[in-house]
């Protein structure tokens, strides 16, 4: 069996198995000449290398040149598809969470929804990179995903039709008189100027000052890390973000905020959930560890882990698992997330105080009644919206003791 040069010094100092590689030959061999069909060699090595990937973790993979182009349409803030992000977990594709305003989001997607088959071809031994690419496609054109809802006990079908994803990233809005609010539904390259114009404009909304504000993370998959640490950096004064840590020393850095808060101190509260992840546990899990915000909601989804683009012969590339991320107190993100300060399910509160399904709310009633549209209220948003209501009540409150401790003068 003949080595390249880099094999045979591996093999030299120890280093390689060679009797793995040896039953590997052996396995493609009788692959060739006893599979039932005849397999091009091209094919069934890439096959090997994607299991191979698969095997390590869920977000590493083997990037045709078509990969290089996704990955930088994603980052600028414009694709055309589902605007949908997913993981491989279990053999299924999982929905980390549907970007606002897209066909994933208005088909009622939800985060932790398993797919289980795309146009009627079953996911299970398929690499997440294929998966990705049958679900885009010609905008305008149709597409149906057979979902897994924890919960519901069977299989139901959802048919989306793919369009250009622009993503707004940053949204925001005076809840009331000195409370902000601030949706980002994804991390892009403009999102963190962006969020300074939209902070901006509310201190200039509310006569110059803010008395606290509300940003919301919720269903937010994250995007790139630059900007994840500049808007971390917006709300501290100091101290570390991020700290990325893998086996390679020289990949290891930290990242650390400049002075100067955007709200001088101003009490801010997260909001995040399940669909949470990547940019958005990094932002949530620093403010949280300087004791700068208050995070309410569920468990984050746990993706901390950074992948490096590393080119390899042809064009293609790896997607490689190669550090992973921890907050400043030192906390690992991968697979365990941030848990909130307050725990709070999204649900709606009826007019005696009680919970109920926050999507039987918005869907209608077991009778099939069609809902009432919602008031553009405030009153009507907490009404549906548990989470965003002790944000509020939260941050009442701390304006209270806040006007209470300020010094009077005599």
């Amino acid at each position: 069996m003949a080595f390249s040069p880099a094999l045979k010094a591996a093999e030299k100092n120890g280093s390689l198995p060679i009797e793995e590689l040896q039953m590997f030959a052996e396995v493609f061999g009788k692959i060739k000449a006893d599979y039932v069909e005849e397999i091009d060699d091209k094919d069934l090595l890439t096959h090997a290398i994607n299991g191979m990937l698969a095997g390590l973790d869920a977000h590493s993979a083997f990037l045709e040149p078509s990969g290089f182009k996704k990955m930088q349409t994603d980052t600028d803030g414009q694709f055309g598809g589902l605007g949908i992000e997913v993981t491989k977990e279990d053999g299924l594709i999982k929905v980390v969470a549907p970007i606002d305003g897209t066909p994933a989001d208005e088909a009622g997607l939800q985060s932790g929804d398993l797919i289980v088959e795309i146009d009627g071809a079953s996911v299970l031994e398929m690499p997440l990179s294929e998966a990705l690419s049958k679900m885009r496609g010609e905008p305008g054109t149709e597409i149906e995903l057979t979902i897994q809802r924890e919960g519901l006990p069977d299989l139901f079908q959802v048919e989306l039709v793919r369009s250009v994803i622009q993503i707004q990233s940053v949204r925001s809005e005076l809840l009331e008189p000195g409370l902000g609010y601030l949706r980002l539904s994804s991390f892009q390259s403009g999102t963190a100027q962006h969020m300074r114009v939209q902070i901006k404009a509310l201190v200039d909304d509310n006569d110059g000052s803010l008395d606290g504000l509300v940003l919301d993370l919720r269903n937010n998959p994250g995007g790139i890390l630059s900007s994840a640490v500049e808007i971390s950096d917006m709300f501290l004064d100091g101290g570390d973000i991020v700290s990325i840590k893998g086996r390679i020393a020289s990949s290891n850095k930290t990242y650390s905020a400049k002075p100067g808060d955007i709200l001088d101190a101003k009490p801010v509260v997260i909001l995040v959930n399940g669909g949470s992840a990547s940019a958005s546990e990094i932002v949530a899990g620093a403010l949280q560890d300087h004791k700068r915000a208050v995070i309410i909601g569920t468990n984050t989804f746990g993706k901390g882990s950074v992948q490096s683009i590393i080119p390899i012969n042809y064009g293609r590339a790896l997607k490689l698992t190669t550090s992973l991320y921890f907050t400043p107190d030192d906390r690992v993100i991968q697979k365990k997330g941030i848990a909130p300060d307050i725990t709070a399910q999204l649900s709606v509160l009826n007019d005696y105080g009680y919970g109920e399904d926050f999507e039987m709310a918005i869907d209608g009633t077991e009778s099939g009644e069609e809902p009432e549209q919602p008031e553009s209220t405030l009153a009507q948003r907490l009404d549906q919206d548990n989470q965003l209501l002790q944000a509020v009540n939260l941050l009442r409150g701390m304006r209270i003791i806040g006007s209470v401790a300020e010094p009077k003068q005599s």
